[in-house]
């Protein structure tokens, strides 16, 4: 009956001299000469990596991270009527078109709006591939509209804004001179609202609902800021578990605390990926860094922490992710390499979403923050292939 199966080689055993040998035959194709080495052939041989072999270990995945120049480009809703949702933001909140992305296989489109500088003419054309050279090498931040085809010709069809039992997502906002202003445009429009500037406890600023419900935050701007714009995008706001986490974890992204305030039973976190040698205010709590963060153009994130969430183990946020809270979906930040920014989260042990190869569209990534928000991970300038410069690459279809 053979022996008995504690006595057996261990499976493969026998094969692993001829693996090795095979190894070390491939690894003298691409070695040097002997005489070309300055240390012991053995150490060179060290070496050498197999491509089966585990992925080296980087000594500091933090510094790796921040020399990727991470820049926040994105805030993606998704929206059930194009028609409507580009009226409001275009023509009421003074965005401007920059981009669209069209995706008829997989039945979606993709359309991008930005706060340009009041006076600035945008001149190429949506959907061109100028328009998107423009779209991935941008400073400043979008909000990426996701349509999916068919939801506008269902009357009962409706995305979930958020602002729920457990909804992470909270609003995006922006900045104005006026708000009551501002109020009585939205007024005058057929606008309805959540709350407006002298509702509430909270006096002189508002809450305006876009056509799918979300809440748009109406925000004075500092009376010094240098701003002619009407409206300037100023926020996105998500709710977090515990800043002691989500924290360092955005700064690891290149992104700089500018603001803090402490409620009696919540707190605010206001972050930003601010210019080369541009410096907040040293104390976050004070009225300087208050002013600071509404002087600002482009957009911050807002981090919402109720106090006690994080001494509760089983406490999780929805991301917008999950069926029945589908509305909000991510944020995204243009990187210099989207594969070494992800060896690097691999590093300090995030989770993704969608890794660079998988799905349809290769070289993107989706990676998780500490509260499961997904962080899309997009290649600064795209990948140039044929001409173009999709940040993406399409599956192949398989062969017939």
């Amino acid at each position: 009956k053979g022996p008995p199966s504690t006595m057996r080689p261990p499976r493969g055993s026998l094969l692993r001299p001829l693996i090795s040998l095979v190894v070390l035959s491939t690894a003298h194709a691409f070695l040097p000469p002997l005489h070309s080495f300055g240390k012991p052939i053995v150490s060179q041989l060290r070496r050498f990596r197999s491509p089966f072999s585990a992925p080296l270990r980087m000594s500091d995945p933090s510094a790796v991270l921040k020399s990727q120049n991470f820049s926040w480009q994105q805030t993606m809703m998704r929206i059930k009527d194009p028609k409507k949702s580009l009226a409001f933001y275009q023509d009421l909140m003074g965005m401007t078109l920059i981009d669209k992305l069209e995706f008829p296989d997989m039945k979606f489109d993709l359309y991008f709006l930005t706060t340009l500088p009041k006076g600035e003419e945008y001149k190429l054309t949506p959907g061109t591939e100028d328009a998107h050279k423009y779209l991935w090498s941008m400073k400043g931040a979008t909000l990426e509209l996701t349509h999916n085809y068919g939801t506008e010709n269902d009357a009962d069809f409706k995305y979930h804004p958020g602002n729920q039992e457990k909804d992470g997502f909270g609003h995006v906002a922006f900045n104005v001179n006026d708000v009551y202003a501002a109020c009585d445009k939205f007024e005058a429009q057929g606008c309805t609202f959540k709350k407006k500037p002298d509702e509430g406890r909270m006096k002189g600023l508002a809450f305006v609902y876009d056509p799918d419900g979300y809440w748009v935050e109406i925000v004075k701007r500092s009376e010094n800021a240098k701003i002619e714009n009407d409206f300037n995008l100023s926020q996105t706001m998500l709710r977090i578990k515990d800043p002691k986490k989500s924290i360092p974890f955005y700064e690891s992204l290149g992104m700089t605390l500018l603001r803090e305030y402490h409620g009696g039973d919540f707190s605010l976190y206001f972050l930003a990926c601010l210019p080369p040698g541009v410096t907040p205010p040293a104390d976050k709590s004070s009225p300087e860094a208050s002013e600071f963060v509404k002087c600002l153009f482009n957009p911050v994130l807002e981090l919402t922490h109720n106090h006690g969430t994080e001494a509760q183990p089983d406490f999780k946020h929805f991301s917008g992710n999950e069926d029945g809270h589908k509305g909000f979906g991510h944020i995204g930040f243009l990187v210099d390499d989207v594969m070494v920014s992800c060896k690097a989260f691999d590093e300090i042990g995030c989770e993704y979403a969608k890794r660079p190869e998988g799905g349809k569209m290769k070289g993107l990534a989706f990676v998780k923050d500490p509260d499961g928000y997904w962080l899309e991970i997009i290649k600064r300038g795209g990948y140039e292939k044929a001409g173009k410069c999709d940040p993406f690459w399409l599956e192949e279809p398989a062969a017939a």
